[in-house]
C-alpha cells in the first residue's frame, strides 16, 4: 500500500491537492493500491466532495476523524426526511430560502438552521441547533450523524468544547475534548493528549510493513508522528515548493523553507525524497552534502503528467491569452491585467481569460472594472480546463515561485507559447527562452514600471512578431516528457527500488 499523507483541501485546492490527484491516476494504471489521508476537520463541507471535485476516487481517501469510526469519508445522503423523523412528534414549522432551511419550534428562539449541500436537493449536510437564542449544537451528517460538535456561551460567543463522533449505528466511537488550543481524546481505552499523538495512533493502527511506502506531503504538525510510527514502512517526502530561502543562505548556513524542515532535519529516517524537476533535485542534492553531510537519494518524479498531448479542433482565437491559478496575491494575477491592459492599446483584439477562485477575485474584479477591461480580460471561475487550453494562443504567469507549475505542463500540452519570469523552477524547466515563450527577469522588490514593460513588450513581441506555429510546435514537443507513460515509468521505478 502507498500512503500520501496530507493536511486540507478544498474547493480551490492548491497544487498539491492536484499533484496528489495526478499520482492517484498514475498509481491506478499501475495496479499499485493507493491512500490519500487527510487530517484537517472539516466542518464546513464534505470532504469526498471536494476529493472526487478533482479526481480521486472515494475508496483511496482516508480521514483522520471518521478512521476510529466505521464510517468511510462518502457523499452525504442524509435527507429532510431523515432529519423530520429524528425530530419526532416536536412541534416546528418549516421554511428554506436555497441552501438554507429552518425548524421553527414553539418558545422563545428555538429552531434549527439545516444547511442543505445544494439549492435543488433535501440533502443536508449539517444542522445548527439553537436553544433561547444559544447556539448549543451542530450536527454533521454522511449517511447518518458522523459527528456533533457542543457549545456553551462564553464571554458572548458560542464556545466549541467538545466532538464526539459516531458509529453508523449511533453508538460513540470516541470524543474530543476541547479547550481553546488544546485538545483530548477519550477512546473506551485510552486517552490521547494532541492531535498530533492522534495522527500518531492512526499511523501505527494502519499497521505499515516493509512492503508499504509512506508518502509525506504536508509535514506541518504531522511529521514527527509519522515517522515515529512509520515501521518498517520506506518513507518519502514530495518537495512542491522551493524548499529554501535564498535571501538569507550563505556558504555556510541555509534556511529551507518552515515546511521542509523537520523533515530535512530527520533525513537519516527518510529513505528518499522527489523533486519535481531535474534542477531542483541536483540543487537539493548539492546542498545537502554541504551544509547537512549528507547524501540522500532523490528521485525526479513530475507532480502531473499528461494522458495525452491536445491540438485544436478548429484554429485558435487569434491574440487569446490564458492563465489559470489560484487567485491569492502571491500569483500576481494583477500584474498580468496590468499588462494585458497597456498592450491593449497596440494589440486592439488581444484577450485574456483568467481561471480560478480564491480570496483575490474581488479586488481583479474591481481591478479589471477601472481599467475599463470588461470586453477583454474575463474572470472565468473554476473549469475543468482539459479542453480549453488548445482554444487559446498563449499562456501567461506571473507567479514568482512555483515547484513545478502544473499549469505550465497543461498548457505546452495543448501546445501553448508561455510568458512569465525567469523564476525557480517551473518556468525555467517549461520555458526555453525565445523558443516557446519568454523568460522575463526579476528581482524582489523590481520597480514596477519596468517589471510592467518587460510583460507588455514580451506580449507584444508574441503577438506581432514571433511565428506561434513554430514556438507551439517547441511546447508540444517538449510536452511529450510529460505524458503519463513516462511518469507511470518513474514512479514504477521508485517502488520497486528496494
Amino acid at each position: 500500500m502507498i500512503y500520501s499523507f496530507n493536511l486540507g483541501i478544498g474547493w480551490a485546492s492548491s497544487g498539491v491537492e492536484y499533484a496528489q490527484s495526478y499520482r492517484a491516476n498514475v498509481l491506478r494504471s499501475l495496479n499499485l493500491e493507493a491512500k490519500f489521508i487527510f487530517t484537517d476537520m472539516f466542518p464546513r463541507d464534505n470532504l469526498i466532495d471536494m476529493t472526487r471535485n478533482i479526481g480521486f476516487e472515494d475508496k483511496e481517501i482516508i480521514w483522520l476523524y471518521t478512521f476510529f469510526t466505521d464510517f468511510d469519508p462518502e457523499p452525504v445522503s442524509y435527507t429532510l426526511e431523515d432529519l423530520k423523523k429524528a425530530v419526532g412528534n416536536q412541534k416546528y414549522t418549516f421554511e428554506r430560502e436555497g441552501q438554507i432551511g429552518k425548524f421553527l419550534f414553539e418558545g422563545e428562539n428555538n429552531f434549527y438552521r439545516i444547511y442543505f449541500v445544494n439549492t435543488e436537493e433535501d440533502f443536508i449536510h449539517r444542522v445548527e441547533m439553537v436553544s433561547a437564542g444559544y447556539l448549543v449544537r451542530k450536527d454533521y451528517f454522511m449517511s447518518g450523524r458522523v459527528f456533533s460538535e457542543y457549545y456553551a456561551p462564553l464571554d458572548g460567543r458560542a464556545h466549541l468544547y467538545q466532538r464526539r463522533y459516531f458509529n453508523r449505528d449511533g453508538s460513540a466511537a470516541y470524543e474530543e475534548i476541547i479547550d481553546g488550543e488544546a485538545v483530548l481524546y477519550k477512546f473506551p481505552d485510552k486517552i490521547i493528549c494532541s492531535k498530533e499523538e492522534l495522527i500518531g495512533y492512526m499511523t501505527a493502527l494502519l499497521k505499515p510493513t516493509k512492503d508499504d511506502i509512506i508518502i509525506i506531503d504536508r509535514s506541518t504538525g504531522q511529521g514527527q508522528a509519522i515517522l515515529e510510527n512509520a515501521g518498517d514502512a520506506r518513507v518519502g517526502v514530495v518537495i512542491h515548493a522551493d524548499h529554501f530561502s535564498e535571501g538569507a543562505t550563505d556558504e555556510n548556513y541555509i534556511l529551507w523553507n518552515n515546511f521542509y524542515e523537520y523533515t530535512f532535519s530527520m533525513h537519516e529516517h527518510i529513505d528518499f525524497y522527489i523533486t519535481a524537476t531535474e534542477d531542483q533535485r541536483k540543487l537539493l542534492i548539492y546542498q545537502f552534502e554541504k551544509y547537512l553531510d549528507a547524501s540522500p537519494t532523490v528521485y525526479t518524479i513530475p507532480v502531473g503528467s499528461l494522458q495525452e498531448l491536445k491540438e485544436p479542433g478548429e484554429p485558435r482565437k487569434k491574440h487569446s491569452f490564458i492563465t489559470a491559478s489560484r487567485l491569492a496575491t502571491e500569483k500576481h494575477v494583477d500584474w498580468l491585467v496590468a499588462a494585458v491592459a497597456k498592450a491593449h492599446e497596440d494589440i486592439p483584439d488581444i484577450t485574456l481569460d483568467i481561471y480560478g477562485k480564491g480570496g483575490a477575485e474581488k479586488s481583479l474584479k474591481e481591478q479589471i472594472e477601472k481599467l475599463n477591461a470588461k470586453d477583454y480580460i474575463r474572470l472565468m471561475g473554476q473549469h475543468d480546463l482539459t479542453e480549453l487550453y488548445q482554444n487559446y494562443e498563449a499562456y501567461l504567469s506571473a507567479s514568482t515561485s512555483e515547484g513545478f507549475g502544473l499549469t505550465l505542463m497543461e498548457a505546452i500540452g495543448s501546445g501553448l507559447p508561455i510568458i512569465g519570469f525567469d523564476v525557480r523552477y517551473g518556468n525555467q524547466n517549461f520555458i526555453d527562452e525565445g523558443k516557446n515563450g519568454y523568460r522575463l527577469p526579476y528581482a524582489i522588490g523590481m520597480e514596477r514600471g519596468r517589471r510592467q514593460e518587460r510583460m507588455v513588450n514580451a506580449i507584444k513581441k508574441l503577438c506581432l512578431e514571433d511565428n506561434i506555429v513554430e514556438f507551439s510546435d517547441h511546447s508540444y514537443k517538449k510536452a511529450k516528457g510529460y505524458l503519463k507513460s513516462e511518469v507511470e515509468a518513474k514512479w514504477k521505478n521508485l517502488v520497486e527500488e528496494k
